[in-house]
């Protein structure tokens, strides 16, 4: 059952990278890319660790895992925000459809 539960938020988190990517590819302008891109990996990634921690060992594992999923999330947080930063500092516009 902890297997199935496992695979089921792998399979998920896994989508919403895909999705992420999508928008990444699909959307106008970089803010919009971004947002897309920051929402939808930092879910899929808590998703997949937890998926992953659900099949770890022991609880060392555990914590590692929790670990580096802290780093990361706030490291693509802290980049999203200095990429967002400077396309607004470089003048970079929203593409507006009107």
């Amino acid at each position: 059952m902890v297997d199935l539960a496992a695979a089921v938020l792998i399979t998920t988190g896994t989508a919403f990278f895909i999705a992420g990517t999508v928008g990444l590819l699909r959307f106008p302008d970089i803010f919009c890319r971004l947002h897309a891109l920051t929402k939808a990996d930092g879910l899929g990634l808590a998703l997949i660790a937890l998926g992953v921690a659900l099949m770890a060992a022991t609880p060392g594992a555990v914590f590692r895992i929790v670990l580096i999923w802290f780093f990361v999330a706030t490291a693509s947080a802290t980049c999203g925000h200095l990429v967002a930063r400077y396309a607004r500092q470089s003048g970079a516009g929203v593409v507006r459809h009107d």
